[in-house]
């Protein structure tokens, strides 16, 4: 079972950082789409890239983090616990 975890927790890293690139190109075709459309003011550069930024690391991130927890036995865990029994030491 610590293998999985060591496994699931460098995977999930992996993810992260990937999750991170995701965003900062989401955010860079948010700024050209609004060069495109000259809609170009600091404000809205920085609302876009905060939200934008922001928005897809969170959404990622949840679902990489609900893999992550199915991944590491952390379901297993909770799954035992709600049947009354001890958790599982696999």
């Amino acid at each position: 079972m610590v293998t999985h975890k060591r496994d699931a927790a460098q995977e999930f890293r992996r993810m992260l950082k990937w999750i991170a690139l995701a965003a900062v190109l989401m955010v860079v075709g948010a700024i050209a789409y609004l060069a495109a459309m000259d809609s170009l003011t600091l404000h809205t550069v920085i609302a876009s890239i905060l939200g934008v930024f922001f928005s897809v690391l969170l959404g990622c991130g949840l679902f990489a983090l609900a893999f992550f927890s199915d991944k590491s036995g952390h379901d297993d865990d909770v799954t035992d616990a709600g049947r009354g029994g001890p958790p599982r030491r696999d």
